[in-house]
């Protein structure tokens, strides 16, 4: 059968997921009875509750005798090394643009990586039937972001089509007949070249190892492109590193393919398709999988590096063990290591002290993410404030920068220019009119001046600015960057809050906890009004006395306190505060500091 191998490309909640949807049932990939969840791609219990794509999956499509092997992509660039990967594996992209806010910053970043591997765009004009949709303008964005990256002749040659992913069209033209997708079918099958590795059936068997996974049936699986040759279940190969190193020889248990949403098994691999392979126990992603005869390992793709680092340490707080199970630091590293095994986007090392874990990653995003999945799966631990990773250049001090891109009400333009080129070192790049009373702004500023920076911006904008962040570059060190500027109100006493002693506690600042909630020595339970640390006793009820008086027994009403999300709660700490992560709550704290931690900071200061 011909193949197409294409990967659908976009920012977030600009729809790929629900045009991958479409593209399922008109393709016949679903019986007409089959009842089929939402954005079916999304597997994943956080993706489904978010709305974005996390991890990278394929699936698979007939069309007219061609079988086009689909790979749905993360949109975020905190993810990816999702991305880097799996585009490994394609001849062809799809790139997704919302027709009424043109490419975003994520395109930007998935896009760049696809041109720069020579893969030819599709675009498609997505949500053109909403109001404020402005096609045209999108299509020429496209074209200016494809130059801007270094696009080939070929490359700014696109085709471009126009669609509506939840209505289930695609047509050539703006004022199509709006029926079906098989415009965007046919497109693929004729822009899409076929895989190169077609030419190669006769060669030895070769796969590079792109994503890797655990079946509980089958163990250990990897997922990869055939390169070369053909391989069925019950053949010996071997794992080769990126080195040239051999791994592991082993036997094929099985060759699944996928078909629709589904793997199956398959009687033979050929060059050229997408393919998952069980049988192997040390072979892991970036590893070369061929035949016996074989000693040089096929090349893999350079993965950015890390650009910010976190501590992950066990809970030691008064309240340890009361929610999880696995609260051992042995257990912790365990699923940190698998963790880092699955994803190359993340390394971990350990501290000297043992008992916590430097966690390097792409942004406050990713591991968010991670720490969720932790505590779902019974951990408690203590996550340390987020640290920009520095590097040295020719004997000066580099650190990162990301390009942020933010559309915000014209009334807020000044306010958010001051912040992001004042206080946290940032450039302005561009400045202009967005419609419908919106200002689009571009800026570089240093990843530490973004850390903790969404909730204020929020505040600023009323919570109408949308704020989107992408890694840029490196740049010479721009000097100290003012974090937080309140302090925080830190529990003096052990036991539960009384609703008297908070509400005698608003003229100090902002709650973040409710009446009843078990507090300890040295948790924050709120942001001070002030720009210093203050302890309070939040257990202090009222004096009973026998004594009447107008005004004494009036009834006391709460401000709601604040409610910070996991990731909220990470960027707001400072660096000697913790976040305490357990299944059923997030808390903040301070550092507990031994005697002699103590005694260095106080000469420090």
């Amino acid at each position: 059968m011909d193949i197409r191998n294409i990967a659908i490309i976009a920012h977030v909640d600009h729809g790929k997921t629900t045009l991958v949807d479409q593209l399922l049932k008109q393709s016949g990939a679903f019986r007409d009875n089959q009842a089929v969840a939402e954005r079916a791609m999304d597997s994943n219990d956080i993706e489904r509750e978010r709305g974005i794509t996390i991890l990278a999956k394929c699936t698979s499509v007939e069309w007219k005798g061609t079988r086009i092997n689909i790979v749905d992509t993360p949109g975020h660039a905190d993810f990816g090394g999702e991305v880097e990967r799996i585009l490994n594996m394609v001849d062809g992209v799809c790139l997704l643009v919302d027709a009424a806010e043109g490419p975003m910053p994520q395109t930007k970043f998935v896009t760049s990586k696809a041109l720069a591997l020579g893969l030819r765009p599709i675009v498609v004009l997505n949500k053109v039937d909403k109001p404020e949709a402005d096609p045209d303008r999108a299509l020429d964005q496209c074209f200016d972001l494809f130059a801007a990256l270094g696009a080939n002749d070929q490359q700014l040659d696109f085709p471009h089509v126009y669609a509506s992913g939840r209505s289930g069209w695609a047509d050539m033209e703006l004022d199509g007949p709006r029926q079906d997708l098989s415009a965007l079918f046919d497109l693929i099958v004729r822009h899409v070249e076929p895989p190169r590795q077609l030419a190669q059936k006769d060669q030895p068997f070769r796969m590079l190892a792109t994503t890797l996974s655990s079946d509980p049936f089958i163990g250990r699986i990897l997922t990869g492109r055939v390169e070369s040759g053909s391989l069925r279940a019950g053949d010996t190969v071997k794992a080769l590193s990126r080195t040239g190193e051999r791994l592991e020889q082993f036997r094929i248990s099985k060759v699944l393919a996928f078909r629709g949403l589904n793997q199956q098994p398959i009687d033979v691999a050929e060059a050229g398709d997408i393919v998952t392979l069980a049988g192997m126990s040390k072979a892991t992603v970036a590893d070369t999988i061929c035949d016996l005869s074989i000693d040089i390992p096929l090349p893999a793709q350079p993965i950015d590096p890390p650009t910010i680092s976190v501590t992950f340490g066990i809970n030691d707080s008064p309240l340890a063990g009361r929610d999880g199970k696995k609260v051992q630091s042995r257990v912790i590293r365990e699923r940190l290591m698998k963790e880092a095994e699955l994803n190359v986007a993340i390394k971990v090392t350990d501290t000297p002290s043992g008992e916590a874990f430097e966690v390097h990653g792409r942004g406050e995003l990713q591991m968010g993410v991670l720490i969720e999945n932790m505590r779902r799966e019974g951990f408690e631990l203590s996550i340390s404030r987020p640290r920009v990773l520095f590097k040295e250049e020719n004997g000066v001090r580099m650190e990162p920068v990301e390009e942020v891109t933010i559309d915000v009400d014209d009334d807020y333009t000044g306010v958010v220019v001051e912040k992001l080129t004042g206080p946290r070192k940032g450039d302005l790049v561009e400045m202009r009119p967005a419609g419908a009373g919106k200002t689009r702004i571009i800026a570089h500023v240093p990843s530490r001046g973004l850390i903790g920076y969404q909730g204020e911006f929020l505040t600023d904008t009323r919570g109408t600015g949308v704020l989107n962040r992408i890694f840029h570059g490196w740049t010479a060190h721009k000097g100290e960057i003012q974090g937080r500027r309140q302090g925080v109100l830190i529990s003096m006493e052990n036991g539960t809050a009384v609703a008297y002693a908070l509400w005698n506690l608003e003229d100090r600042g902002k709650m973040f906890i409710d009446p009843q909630d078990p507090v300890y020595e040295g948790m924050i339970i709120g942001e001070h009004s002030r720009d210093n640390d203050l302890e309070v006793n939040p257990l202090k009820g009222k004096k009973l006395t026998n004594v009447r008086a107008s005004g004494t027994d009036e009834a006391v009403r709460l401000t709601p306190p604040v409610k910070m999300s996991l990731e909220q709660a990470i960027a707001y700490i400072d660096d000697d505060e913790l976040v305490e992560v357990t299944p059923n709550a997030v808390r903040l704290r301070k550092r507990h500091l031994d005697p002699h931690e103590r005694k260095r900071q106080a000469k420090a200061s």
